[in-house]
């Protein structure tokens, strides 16, 4: 039974990562749309503060004095780091003048925390190591270890220093041995200890299954979805990375979290990707935080990749103003010839007047003028087949194009399954290009069958009883529409059309059914009257 749980949760996690590769789109969109929202995001928030700060100036109960100075940490931590050390010390000093040692030990515990967060390690080793560990309750050696873990880790990042980081693990241990096991912290702790121990799957387990159990609502949702994409990052899947930073950084900005790491890592992955203007506005987002929040080693982090994602911007800044003036002097020199030839076609309307004064007044000009005629009905039975041919050729163009893409898209998964991924970074498209292909080619089709038969839709339902008639957008036609356009131009055959409109061949029958049905006059002549629709015929 335990290892039929185990195996659905794997594969539960194998289906939710698998997704995510199919949803990154719409968690791009979503995440424009949370920076849109930001400052919504952050008045909710800043109305909290002053509601609390409102409360705290009137109230004079020192017991429910430290009860809201303590919400008011709770809003700063994470938000402004020197605020909530300020409210930190206040909170202090008020509950020890009501001498509770619970309270005290909180307090030294999470000023020491604050400080270590704003760079301050001298002050907040030395607060540590005034706090006697045998004095804590069960209720707060948990926050005691977080404290030190964070301490070390911090400590580690500003210094570089290996023997840190150790430290920092050997914390993340205890803190383990004192969380209840069956708490979203203690999760979230686990995780990060099998992710720095080199244990990705144990911890992609229970990351994607902490993802499924939590929402924006809930902060720690973006620690959960940022150490998934550390993963990712790690196994050098560009694309998943993107998605899980994405779907931290939504939470962070939701939740007002201005000490975050998910904007900076998103950051860096758009930049590896290319993507240069989502990679800078990210950037210049998560340095805005850092200095905000005044989060001294985020800062350092994301001041460090700053420089070079902005020498990029500045660098594709450039290079599209020397293109957009290239341009113009493209536009203004077609200018001047489009001018010329204006004034040369206008020399030549002048002469045609002339010309066309003299054959009226000429013996031979109503003889003339019949012979223009049936050169020009010549002409039109002639336009009328090229133009046939070349909408049938392109359309058989496109299909063909649209093929090899799906063909394309079907040695990659043969790569992938293969395990050649340096092959896949060359030939990788879009997922969404086929239907994108698609989308054009029967746009690219209505629009031009339409212009060289703009009668075609009115023709079309005069043979159909007036209840039956249809209407489309301009410039659009229907499914139906497009398979009797194709029997216009020639293409009878059922299979073709259901290949060229990608339905299956039972689809494309019961159309044609279905219309045939809706003929006012005989079913047996409809389709021969479809393909007369824009004939021009000789008089």
């Amino acid at each position: 039974m335990k290892k039929a749980k185990t195996l659905f949760a794997i594969l539960c996690s194998c289906w939710f990562c698998c997704s995510a590769g199919t949803d990154v789109d719409s968690v791009q969109r979503e995440l424009e749309q949370a920076l849109r929202d930001s400052e919504r995001f952050e008045q909710h928030k800043l109305r909290k503060i002053e509601g609390i700060k409102r409360n705290l100036k009137h109230n004079q109960v020192i017991a429910q004095q430290a009860d809201l100075l303590f919400q008011l940490i709770q809003e700063y931590r994470k938000y402004q780091i020197d605020s909530a050390i300020r409210y930190t010390q206040q909170y202090k000093d008020v509950v020890e003048r009501l001498q509770d040692p619970e309270r005290i030990n909180q307090a030294s515990i999470l000023l020491a925390r604050l400080l270590s967060s704003a760079g301050k390690f001298i002050e907040s080793g030395n607060l540590l190591r005034q706090i006697e560990r045998d004095s804590l309750s069960a209720a707060l050696l948990p926050d005691y270890f977080d404290a030190f873990l964070a301490f070390n880790s911090h400590y580690g990042q500003s210094s570089n220093t290996e023997r840190y980081f150790t430290q920092s693990e050997i914390y993340r241990d205890s803190l383990l041995t004192v969380l209840d096991a069956s708490s979203l912290d203690y999760s979230i702790a686990l995780a990060t200890k099998y992710l720095f121990h080199h244990e990705a799957d144990k911890a992609r387990e229970i990351l994607s299954q902490l993802l499924r159990e939590t929402t924006d609502n809930q902060p720690e949702r973006a620690v959960i979805a940022y150490l998934m994409g550390i993963i990712y990052k790690n196994e050098g899947d560009i694309e998943k990375q993107c998605y899980y930073f994405a779907v931290s950084a939504i939470t962070d900005i939701k939740q007002v979290v201005k000490d975050n790491a998910s904007l900076q890592s998103l950051a860096l992955c758009y930049y590896e990707t290319g993507d240069i203007d989502r990679a800078f506005t990210f950037i210049q987002k998560a340095i805005d935080d850092a200095v905000f929040s005044n989060v001294r080693y985020r800062t350092l982090e994301n001041s460090s990749f700053y420089s070079i994602i902005n020498a990029s911007f500045q660098e594709k800044e450039a290079e599209q103003k020397r293109i957009l003036r290239q341009n113009l002097i493209i536009i203004s020199a077609l200018t001047i010839l489009l001018m010329l030839v204006l004034f040369a076609l206008y020399q030549q309307i002048k002469k045609l007047k002339i010309a066309r004064a003299d054959l009226h007044n000429a013996n031979q000009a109503l003889q003339h003028l019949n012979e223009q005629l049936l050169h020009v009905n010549t002409d039109l039975s002639e336009a009328n087949h090229i133009k046939e041919e070349y909408i049938a050729q392109f359309f058989d163009i496109c299909s063909s194009y649209i093929d090899k893409i799906e063909e394309q898209r079907a040695a990659i998964r043969k790569k992938f399954a293969r395990g050649q991924l340096d092959d896949i970074g060359k030939m990788l498209k879009s997922q969404d290009v086929v239907k994108h292909e698609l989308e054009d080619l029967y746009r690219n089709f209505d629009v031009i069958f339409l212009n060289l038969y703009p009668s075609f839709l009115d023709d079309f339902n005069k043979l159909l009883r007036p209840e039956e008639h249809m209407t489309t957008n301009k410039g659009e036609l229907n499914t139906e529409l497009r398979i009797f356009a194709l029997i216009r131009l020639g293409i009878t055959d059922s299979a073709k059309i259901a290949s060229f409109l990608r339905y299956s061949l039972r689809t494309v029958y019961n159309y044609r059914v279905k219309v045939r049905n809706k003929v006012a006059g005989s079913k047996d002549e409809f389709e021969a009257k479809i393909r007369d629709i824009g004939t021009i015929r000789s008089f």
